[in-house]
């Protein structure tokens, strides 16, 4: 946190942030180029931003984090830009576990890691493992993650177990996120007002909050005010 930023949140006068947060991490490379810097370095800064919010999180109350790390989609781009994506994670990973333990924090992920280079996937699996039994919090990363890929995955998974009674519960419960409340508030910066094929089944009765902050710049001060405006909306669920 800022030193400057005291935030009403962690002084408990306000109420209490929502039970799950989901974020698209959008603006990286827009925000290098700004500054005339390749888009690697627009990850990297991303990087930060999300260990920064990660933390802040955790010290309002915020039980569960999902964020959008690398999407089934981003293979497509330059093949040196997937490559920094892969080296930031291989080192935030490296880092993580002394973290995730000080703050007894659960590291999940949601998406197929069997693409990813072995070593990669060895340590996310590692690190979930490892983490497990923590109490604190947990964080999920959607990593080679699509929604719609998500859904047929499940609807596979349930096939194969002989296609059981089937209502929205048992559904979810063939999900990577599974055991995971539905997200309460989605976070979107970077200007984008889509959800770019993230969560699509859970994200159903989610706020969603849009930003023209780049994510590098998305400080706890934006993390408040997508709380603030989240607390501002009378939530139905389709009723009156």
């Amino acid at each position: 946190m800022s030193a400057d930023h005291t935030s009403t949140l962690a002084e408990g006068s306000s109420p209490r942030p929502p039970r799950h947060i989901a974020v698209i991490m959008d603006g990286n490379g827009r925000w290098a180029k700004r500054r005339g810097l390749p888009r690697t370095a627009g990850h990297a800064a991303g990087a930060e931003s999300f260990r920064r919010a990660a933390k802040y999180c955790r010290s309002i109350g915020v039980e569960y984090l999902t964020v959008y790390a690398f999407s089934t989609e981003n293979w497509r781009r330059p093949e040196d830009e997937v490559a920094g994506i892969m080296r930031l994670l291989k080192k935030y990973l490296l880092e993580a576990l002394d973290d995730l333990t000080a703050e007894n924090t659960r590291l999940h992920f949601f998406g197929d890691l069997t693409p990813l280079p072995p070593e990669l996937r060895k340590m996310c699996l590692d690190c979930a493992e490892r983490s497990k039994g923590f109490t604190g919090g947990q964080v999920n990363i959607c990593l080679n993650y699509g929604g719609r890929d998500e859904i047929v995955r499940a609807a596979r998974r349930w096939a194969a177990d002989g296609c059981p009674a089937l209502d929205e519960d048992v559904f979810s419960g063939y999900l990577y996120s599974a055991g995971v409340p539905d997200p309460d508030l989605l976070i979107r910066p970077g200007g984008e007002t889509r959800i770019s094929n993230y969560l699509l089944w859970q994200l159903a009765y989610a706020e969603m909050y849009f930003s023209d902050v780049l994510w590098p710049d998305f400080d706890e001060r934006e993390i408040d005010r997508a709380i603030a405006a989240y607390h501002s909306r009378d939530r139905r669920y389709g009723g009156v």
